[in-house]
């Protein structure tokens, strides 16, 4: 089990001096959060990258208030824990992100981690410190697609102190996979154990311009692999009481930076293309529209990526221990419309269309239960070589319902079938499956 020393030390001295003070524990939050999952990936082709697993997760969160004064201070802590239900070795290859391999290659029994953050408060103004942090920011989105959440490690900022504006700002150094029990340092997709970053640094901010405008822009920077620019706008516009029209347009700007295609600090490219072998060079746009009337949301999109490399993203999945198992680190979200349940439609001259339908049943009296279903589509792939000539497409489906009252209340179930399939050097076709019961009990 990881436990990051320096934050847990400063959140208990934090805790023992500050624990009388009014507001540390007036406004404390204590809850323990379950999630039983079963997950079903198929490999149509070769069969040798299917799984077939089901574990049980829990996250027991502390969130502190802030103690009194000019200055308030606070920790919060966490605590994980998953433990495998069924499978064995037939249903879990080594390179699994949904639980982490034994040295036999089979999955662990169980696994969990602990983690703390020490927090202040001056104005509007807060900083977070430690081990269990969670962005979701448009430079980075940490994973909760599996069992138990991605967290890093390093410190965060936040300040609202001018009106309609939030910026954000940190440093990370550390990820913890979300089925891992260790840290692993900071990489990109294709990149092996020894080639990784301790300095992820991130600066930007979100002006809400009007009530239904808001701009943004975000830089990052993962030393030695890639610097990044995003730009973004969202717009909604009322139509009617019951009706909206949503804009939402995305453009990333992305280049090498210091060791990035040396040996040791390439890039994959997703697979595909690369101007230059190993390294980052992407332009990527996107643009979403959704019009929404009543328990009806349609949504239509369109995404590009640019001619000379892939998409890029912080990705710590080739990431492996000394004795080769899968650290189980495998697994990162980021934020274009195209990430989506089985596949990422980010590989160079990619040009995906999108749509998906959803409806809440709400409107027909049945609050808590919500479906969707969404195809993707992306032509003009350049492989390796160059050739543009690969296209794939995806099927997501889904079906979300929330107990809305009794005993059971809060108890959500979630089920979601994806169809993947790629031409030529696309992909393999996948058939994906998952089955999902949250539930979160609050002690205070």
């Amino acid at each position: 089990m990881y436990k990051s020393t320096l934050a847990f030390a400063v959140a208990v001295g934090v805790l023992a001096q500050q624990a009388n003070a009014a507001g540390f524990v007036e406004d404390s939050k204590l809850s323990l959060s379950s999630r039983t999952m079963y997950f079903d990936h198929d490999d149509r082709e070769t069969g040798s990258n299917s799984s077939r697993e089901s574990g049980q997760g829990f996250k027991l969160d502390y969130i502190s208030g802030f103690t009194e004064g000019v200055v308030g201070f606070g920790v919060d802590a966490q605590a994980l824990w998953g433990i495998h239900l069924d499978g064995g070795k037939g249903h879990h290859p080594n390179n699994s992100s949904f639980f982490p391999s034994d040295t036999d290659g089979s999955a662990v029994s169980q696994w969990g981690r602990f983690g703390a953050n020490a927090k202040a408060r001056f104005s509007k103004t807060e900083a977070h410190f430690g081990s269990a942090l969670a962005p979701n920011l448009p430079i980075l989105v940490s994973n909760d697609g599996r069992l138990l959440p991605q967290t890093f490690e390093g410190g965060t900022i936040q300040t609202k102190e001018i009106d309609n504006l939030t910026i954000n700002a940190g440093q990370l150094t550390h990820a913890m996979g979300r089925a891992s029990s260790n840290r692993t340092g900071l990489s990109v997709a294709g990149i092996g154990a020894t080639q990784d970053s301790n300095k992820f640094q991130f600066a930007g901010g979100d002006w809400k311009v009007t009530k239904d405008l808001t701009l943004q822009y975000y830089y990052s920077n993962l030393e030695d692999f890639y610097k990044q620019h995003f730009l973004g706008l969202v717009h909604v516009l009322p139509i009617a009481e019951d009706q909206s029209f949503k804009t939402d347009l995305r453009y990333f700007d992305s280049s090498s930076d210091g060791k990035n295609g040396e040996v040791g600090y390439q890039f994959s490219n997703n697979g595909g293309y690369a101007k230059n072998t190993g390294e980052v060079d992407n332009k990527t746009w996107s643009a979403m529209f959704t019009y929404t009337l009543g328990g009806h949301a349609f949504l239509l999109g369109h995404q590009q990526i640019g001619d000379d490399g892939g998409f890029v993203w912080l990705n710590q999945g080739n990431v492996v221990d000394g004795n080769g198992r899968n650290e189980g680190a495998g697994g990162a979200s980021f934020y274009l419309f195209t990430d989506s349940m089985i596949n990422q439609f980010a590989r160079a001259g990619e040009n995906t269309t999108f749509g998906q339908y959803s409806y809440d049943f709400a409107r027909l009296g049945v609050p808590g239960l919500k479906t969707s279903i969404s195809y993707l589509r992306g032509d003009d792939i350049r492989n390796k070589s160059g050739d543009g000539s690969y296209n794939e497409w995806e099927r997501d489906a889904r079906i979300d319902y929330v107990i809305q009252e009794g005993t059971f209340k809060g108890l959500g179930t979630s089920l979601r079938h994806g169809v993947y399939r790629g031409s030529g050097e696309a992909g393999a076709d996948v058939d994906q499956t998952r089955l999902i019961f949250n539930y979160t009990y609050s002690f205070m």
